[in-house]
């Protein structure tokens, strides 16, 4: 659908949930911002781009907004309709935007063995079958800027805090800032609307300095992955509703931590507190809780220990 002259928002299916990808249209080029999974390129984006009569050659520039596999895993299938697109992503996202091995192990497989939690066989398979990257060609730090052409310029945005490298795109010209992931609510929603599963933001300092950058902007349209367009009022309802889930985060530990516990077992017992998901989705709070904790801990709150080879936190009094 094209939100505005020139910007256009193309919904993919990744059953239950969807992925939003964002194309940005101008006389000298276009700037693709994600490219969800394998098969969202051929049987979304390439169709859409068709029937809009916009030339998949336009493509000059596919920045990915970060490493995860929704957002990433459509990249080689890009490349092979657009060959002479330049891929581009944070720096800090390089790796995992480029290799899936990586990907798996140092950001889904990240909790295994500290914390005795890992995505389970099925989905690692399916992130495995869903996926296939490409090299990174230039990387990018916030700043940068592209020309499309008849004075509209497409500014680059570090918003880290859900991965390090997260970027957004500020599209001037319509007051609109695709943000992808970088900023939850307080669910990750099906494309229905229901609860899927937590905010997985993972650098919870990081991520409040990041909802307030992104606020700072002022943006009519607030653009996400997952999540309806946000507009006027609505951008600033959902921001502030992403800053009080990670206060209310802040509350359930303290609350739930009590004695010395694993990650696990403080998450458990505050999931009824934080969200309405089912225990299988709910062990993704490990994600922003452990944001949370370190956050205390850099703060000299809780500290970190260690109970048959799993991580512990308990309070400093």
């Amino acid at each position: 659908m094209e939100i505005r002259p020139g910007l256009h928002r193309i919904v993919a299916p990744i059953p239950p949930r969807f992925i939003a990808m964002h194309l940005f249209t101008g006389p000298r080029g276009a700037l693709l911002f994600d490219t969800g999974i394998d098969g969202s390129v051929d049987g979304t984006l390439l169709p859409y781009m068709r029937q809009a009569g916009i030339d998949p050659a336009s493509i000059r520039w596919v920045v990915s907004s970060h490493c995860d596999f929704d957002h990433t895993g459509g990249n080689a299938a890009l490349k092979a309709a657009v060959p002479g697109a330049e891929f581009l992503a944070g720096a800090a996202d390089e790796l995992m935007t480029e290799n899936l091995e990586a990907l798996i192990a140092g950001r889904y497989g990240e909790f295994a063995r500290a914390d005795g939690f890992d995505d389970p066989p099925e989905t690692t398979a399916e992130i495995r079958a869903s996926t296939r990257l490409v090299g990174v060609d230039r990387v990018l730090a916030g700043g940068e800027s592209f020309d499309l052409g008849e004075g509209r310029e497409l500014e680059i945005v570090a918003v880290p805090g859900h991965s390090p490298g997260h970027l957004a795109v500020w599209d001037a010209a319509h007051s609109a800032l695709a943000i992808s992931d970088a900023v939850l609510g307080e669910t990750v929603p099906t494309a229905s609307g229901e609860p899927a599963f937590p905010p997985t933001y993972r650098d919870t300092a990081r991520y409040v300095e990041t909802i307030e950058r992104v606020r700072a902007y002022d943006a009519e349209l607030l653009l996400t992955a997952h999540y309806p367009v946000y507009e006027g009022r609505g951008v600033r309802e959902f921001l502030d509703a992403s800053l009080a889930y990670t206060e209310r985060i802040d509350s359930a530990i303290e609350t739930h931590l009590v004695g010395e516990m694993t990650s696990l077992e403080l998450i458990r017992g505050a999931a009824p507190d934080l969200g309405p998901w089912p225990p299988a989705a709910a062990d993704y709070l490990i994600f922003p809780v452990t944001g949370n904790l370190e956050r205390l801990a850099a703060a000299g709150r809780v500290a970190q220990g260690w109970r048959d080879g799993t991580r512990t936190w308990r309070w400093i009094r």
